[in-house]
């Protein structure tokens, strides 16, 4: 694992989301959860942590995402880095969504905010979180048993997941692109095709391209190690190459954008 040494993250954001962050409720909520049991039940025994992965710090945190720290910390971080509000950025996927949808994938669902907006919006669907950390897997079960959901979560790859051709009706993916190569990101969505159904829908939220590519700055402040490489492609152009169909993106504030794209029922 590199360790980012005296970067912008660590001499700035760091101390002003260290000032907004309830330190003490943080730990109280840590300490309440057996994170190596609730791990050992979530995690895959048999997945292997790609190098992209594994090699890299995310926002600041020695060890990435696979660590309780980062799990606990992400929300509340969260909340004050996707301006104007984190619920309405997230909303955008809740409103894309078409129809009544029976079964909903949630890749890269990290601590599970957007997967439980997805189960609260369509109640009789299923609705699976998959991620790659057992610790934010671990609180996305936590905060979902608090608002009595049921939701399944599944440790394993976006890229490569075990589910069989044709599963679900709607594929999302919330602030998951940035967060690996665009090589991975493009694995990603034709892994999401073969799982949609025809006439399935992808729903894409992440940063905006457009807005990223003009304050490239912010890949140092907030220690994104594949940020600027996302925001030199483009989502259309992946989405198409992957196969899909009636490809749209639009502005999510200025910060954020969304993708939503369609299986076609003929290829």
């Amino acid at each position: 694992m590199t360790t980012a040494q005296d970067t912008l993250w660590e001499k700035f954001i760091q101390p002003i989301f260290g000032f907004l962050i309830d330190r003490e409720a943080l730990k109280e909520l840590s300490d309440s959860i057996d994170w190596a049991k609730a791990g050992d039940r979530l995690k895959d025994p048999e997945l292997v942590y790609p190098e992209y992965y594994t090699s890299q710090n995310f926002h600041g945190i020695t060890g990435g995402y696979l660590t309780s720290g980062a799990a606990v910390t992400y929300d509340p971080v969260t909340k004050h880095a996707l301006p104007p509000n984190e619920t309405w950025n997230r909303e955008a996927v809740i409103k894309a969504v078409i129809g009544s949808p029976r079964r909903i994938l949630d890749l890269g669902c990290g601590t599970g905010s957007t997967t439980i907006m997805l189960k609260q919006a369509f109640p009789t669907a299923e609705v699976v979180g998959l991620d790659l950390s057992p610790q934010m897997l671990t609180m996305s079960e936590y905060k979902a048993q608090q608002a009595q959901l049921d939701i399944n979560w599944i440790h394993g790859l976006a890229e490569a997941t075990k589910f069989a051709d044709a599963e679900f009706d709607v594929v999302t993916a919330s602030l998951l692109f940035h967060e690996m190569p665009t090589s991975i990101a493009q694995q990603v969505l034709q892994e999401a095709y073969r799982l949609l159904k025809p006439e399935g829908q992808i729903v894409i939220l992440d940063g905006h391209q457009k807005t990223l590519r003009n304050t490239t700055w912010l890949s140092d402040i907030f220690d994104e190690p594949y940020l600027k490489e996302y925001a030199a492609g483009s989502t259309d152009a992946w989405m198409g190459k992957a196969g899909f169909n009636q490809v749209l993106t639009e502005d999510v504030w200025w910060t954020n954008q969304l993708t939503i794209g369609v299986k076609s029922s003929s290829k």
